[in-house]
């Protein structure tokens, strides 16, 4: 009589160590991936700031300018269907996100020190790092805090598309002030964000989704965080970097 209760607890730990490690594998791909996002944009942030014709190209008419910052977002709403799209596709748009993004931030090596861009990138990497261990490890359910931190995200981004589009045709006047009080707003959502998402990508995996339905989720948490690591580093960037 007392074998049957040992193997039954056995299998239960066999089973959960395997869920665990499966786990643990498939956060570290999701980093990774998002990780290889990060490098390309950077990389190709860097090499299209070398190019004196490539920067005329992006910044010479406000028009471009314009289409290229609202490219990713359409990608992002209309491209990019983990529910539809292979895990191979996914990845092709990702890169290709990931080389959009760095063309829309190519004048941050061109406007702010070497140095401070060092100094941003490091601290975005330690509030990210920190976020997400308290998103993994964090017994509170996270899901109100990411719903309010989603309506503000989108509250942000329409007021700085009308901002930008007054400031690039003259309509309005910038101003820094305003410009301070967003990028704290949008550093603080982020925060909330990447906590959010942390935990719902541990919470989405399970082992019988399959290699491919796992897979297709870490590319789509991989954007996920991607995005919110961006958008941390870009506006501790504006309020620590000193302009050349």
């Amino acid at each position: 009589m007392s074998e049957f209760p040992l193997s039954s607890q056995t299998t239960g730990v066999r089973t959960g160590a395997v869920v665990d490690a499966g786990l643990r594998a498939h956060m570290l791909s999701v980093y990774n991936r998002m990780t290889l996002g990060l490098a390309v944009t950077f990389v190709t942030s860097y090499l299209a700031s070398q190019s004196a014709t490539v920067v005329q190209l992006l910044y010479g008419n406000p028009i471009v300018a314009l289409v290229l910052a609202l490219a990713p977002l359409g990608i992002i709403w209309f491209g990019f269907r983990p529910d539809r799209m292979s895990s191979q596709k996914l990845q092709a748009t990702f890169v290709l996100l990931s080389v959009l993004y760095g063309l829309s931030f190519t004048a941050i090596f061109i406007v702010y020190a070497q140095a401070d861009i060092a100094r941003a990138l490091l601290m975005t990497t330690a509030m990210f790092a920190g976020l997400s261990i308290f998103g993994y490890v964090t017994k509170r359910d996270l899901a109100p805090l990411g719903v309010f931190c989603i309506m503000g995200m989108f509250g942000l981004l329409a007021f700085a598309l009308v901002n930008m589009i007054g400031v690039g045709f003259g309509l309005m006047e910038t101003s820094p002030a305003l410009n301070n009080i967003l990028a704290i707003a949008s550093i603080v959502i982020f925060a909330g964000l990447t906590a959010w998402e942390t935990q719902m990508t541990k919470e989405m995996y399970h082992p019988a989704h399959g290699d491919e339905g796992n897979s297709r989720m870490a590319w789509m948490a991989a954007l996920n965080l991607y995005i919110s690591f961006i958008a941390l580093f870009q506006n501790i960037l504006h309020l620590i970097g000193n302009r050349e």
